[in-house]
């Protein structure tokens, strides 16, 4: 059933959630200008007016709502995976969460007479989930859209660095690496990905070509980004400025400090491997490559 799968990343990342309420507010504002005229519990008013401060107030007070309950979302992605199912209670909560509120003000101020609390809470409802649902709707589509085209651009190579010198068939096999602003930049077959490095907003691909010579190619991105697309493939974080492909290493070395990798590229130097990553990096060794046993020094 699609409401109990994963929600796909491309719906928490930090733009994306960022984008989304910026949408929703501008939609919301418009939606409930336009319907002020045909409501009898509406009380808006952003012209020269009595009510454009009480309207201000409300409009900033649903907007930290929402920011905080969106960066809520986006830290909670560390701790547990979101489901489509989740993801729709997380934004029917803040559609009420926000019709409460607006309830709340419009009675307890005075704007209107105190009793009619139902009423105002069943269209605040209403009102808010046309408002909100919405725009909610098209941005997920949205993000829908650009992660297709993404995945589409992959067989158009003209603009992107590639470690093959024609144009591969098959794209089963291929890592790709794509820039903050979504355009497929790198790439590559995993047996010529070595590691990649964290240089502040960017980072270093060390990779062979066709030929065999080792090149780098930086690509504005963060490093934890690659950390996350890339969970559970030999691409694994060792250290807090590098990921390494654990299918390239030649020698786990355990020194007096902590574990060395060796790749299998002698123009590469070692690698260190600090505590904050060693688990991961050993149960990758002992899932899926039992043979390759660490060594003392």
């Amino acid at each position: 059933m699609i409401l109990t799968e994963k929600l796909p990343k491309y719906l928490l990342g930090k733009y994306q959630l960022i984008g989304t309420v910026t949408f929703s507010v501008l939609f919301a504002v418009v939606f409930l200008n336009i319907y002020i005229p045909f409501s009898e519990t509406a009380w808006f008013a952003l012209g020269d007016s009595t009510m454009f401060l009480h309207t201000l107030f409300f409009i900033a007070i649903s907007i930290l709502i929402l920011i905080c309950s969106r960066m809520l979302m986006y830290r909670s992605k560390t701790h547990y995976e979101m489901t489509y199912l989740g993801y729709m209670l997380w934004c029917i909560l803040e559609i009420v969460a926000i019709s409460g509120f607006y309830t709340w003000f419009t009675t307890d101020v005075a704007i209107l007479e105190k009793g009619s609390e139902s009423i105002v809470f069943i269209r605040a409802l209403r009102n808010t989930s046309i408002a909100l649902g919405l725009p909610y709707l098209i941005s997920g589509m949205y993000f829908a859209i650009i992660d297709k085209n993404n995945t589409i651009r992959l067989m158009n190579y003209e603009n992107v660095v590639t470690d093959e010198t024609t144009k591969p068939e098959a794209q089963k096999q291929k890592i790709t690496l794509f820039d903050n602003s979504g355009a497929l930049k790198l790439s590559l077959n995993p047996e010529n990905l070595y590691y990649i490095e964290s240089d502040d907003n960017y980072i270093k691909v060390w990779y062979t070509d066709s030929k065999c010579n080792l090149k780098q190619y930086i690509l504005r991105c963060r490093l934890k980004t690659v950390e996350e697309d890339f969970k559970g493939s030999p691409l694994v974080r060792c250290h807090r400025k590098y990921i390494v492909n654990l299918s390239k290493v030649s020698m786990l070395r355990k020194e007096s400090d902590g574990y060395v990798l060796d790749l299998d590229n002698e123009a590469i130097p070692p690698i260190t491997v600090t505590k904050t990553y060693m688990d991961a990096v050993l149960s990758h060794f002992t899932e899926q490559s039992p043979l390759l046993e660490p060594m003392e020094d």
